[in-house]
């Protein structure tokens, strides 16, 4: 099989099973419990915590273990409305957000909050000047992603940090669970407050993630309970999750992107050889791993199953809005057309896939659509 869905999940990397394997044998007691056992998994977790703040650059302290991106993203942008409501009911966010941001903010609008979707250029990239334009003396929050999920366009952060620093209410949230360990990124120069990442994007186990949370600033959790994770994230700490999340952090900071590089480089020059193919990633500004196409004419589901019998695995859209049979919201955003957006496949790569499986898609691609299209011409 070739695996080309490493934006939806990643395969968990040995050495983070075995993390966990052993985490879970040795340090299974309750974190909070005040015997010697509980206090060993404690020190054990707090090791994890401390490892993975050491990668962001950031204190211990600010590191908020969660189940996953979701989680994180709710957390940030939900905890930091519901605390911050009286200081104003305005928030600033785009229209090309993973939907744990987008759904997160359609349901705090529902409660009497003004969003401001930004809407992206043509390649997928938010202008920093419309989120300036956007700000209003009620503006509490912005969050942008830092890599878009479909395309893999690569968002300004940076320069959007600068912009949003420049108001002291107002703070700033970053999605980087699909360029966390990819794209380097600096909190302090960014000026975020607020970072989710997830594990099984780093090749770690899925239901590990966290958020950090820059010292001084306050949410509302979502969980009530016996006040974990600062108070922040009620619930049994999951020991062993936090340590094979710090593993595969590491390794995601240890690996050289430079080969997924030279491979999405290669795989884009022969799709644009190919003039029934549509490519939707930037070809600058874009991170190292994604690639989205789309076929004209042809159903990006189709396209997924037919490729998937030459023993090739891409996706539509998010992974968690694939199901929906819907045109991708993040294409649609660039001003794609429905039908187009309705045709888009995303191809995601990782540390582990080669150029030959990228020249064996080639070749099968270049198999595959003309009987797909044979098939529609008769259908019409």
């Amino acid at each position: 099989m070739i695996y080309f869905d490493n934006s939806a999940t990643t395969m968990p990397d040995e050495s983070v099973l075995e993390t966990f394997i052993k985490a879970s044998t040795r340090f299974f007691a309750n974190p909070s419990s005040l015997h010697h056992a509980g206090m060993e998994a404690e020190r054990f977790l707090q090791k994890a915590r401390s490892q993975v703040a050491s990668l962001c650059g950031v204190s211990a302290s600010e590191i908020i273990f969660t189940s996953g991106g979701t989680e994180s993203n709710n957390l940030a942008i939900k905890g930091t409305a519901q605390f911050y409501r009286n200081r104003g009911r305005h928030i600033i966010t785009t229209q090309i957000e993973h939907p744990s941001v987008f759904e997160a903010c359609r349901d705090l609008e529902r409660e009497g909050f003004q969003v401001t979707y930004v809407k992206p250029s043509e390649n997928g990239i938010i202008n920093p000047e419309d989120v300036e334009q956007a700000i209003t003396n009620e503006t509490i929050l912005v969050s942008v992603m830092h890599v878009n999920n479909e395309t893999g366009a690569i968002q300004p952060v940076e320069k959007i940090g600068q912009i949003v620093k420049k108001q002291p209410q107002i703070l700033f949230h970053v999605d980087a669970v699909q360029g966390f360990g990819k794209i380097p990124l600096n909190l302090v120069r960014s000026g975020i407050d607020l970072m989710s990442v997830s594990g099984h994007k780093l090749n770690g186990l899925k239901g590990t993630g966290f958020l950090f949370k820059k010292q001084g600033i306050h949410l509302l959790p979502l969980l009530s309970g016996g006040g974990q994770e600062n108070g922040l994230r009620s619930g049994t700490e999951h020991t062993a999750g936090a340590a094979s999340l710090a593993k595969a952090a590491r390794l995601s900071f240890e690996a050289d992107m430079e080969p997924v590089w030279h491979i999405i480089k290669w795989m884009r020059r022969q799709l644009e050889d190919r003039p029934w193919v549509n490519i939707h990633t930037p070809a600058s500004k874009a991170a190292p791993h994604i690639l989205n196409i789309s076929l004209p004419g042809l159903k990006g589901e189709v396209l997924v199953h037919a490729l998937e019998q030459e023993g090739i695995i891409v996706s539509t859209t998010s992974a968690c809005s694939s199901k929906l049979a819907k045109p991708s919201r993040i294409l649609q955003a660039m001003n794609i057309s429905s039908e187009l957006a309705s045709s888009a496949v995303r191809l995601s790569l990782s540390t582990r896939n080669t150029m030959q499986e990228a020249e064996q898609f080639i070749d099968a691609l270049d198999r595959v659509v003309p009987v797909l299209a044979k098939k529609r011409n008769e259908r019409t």
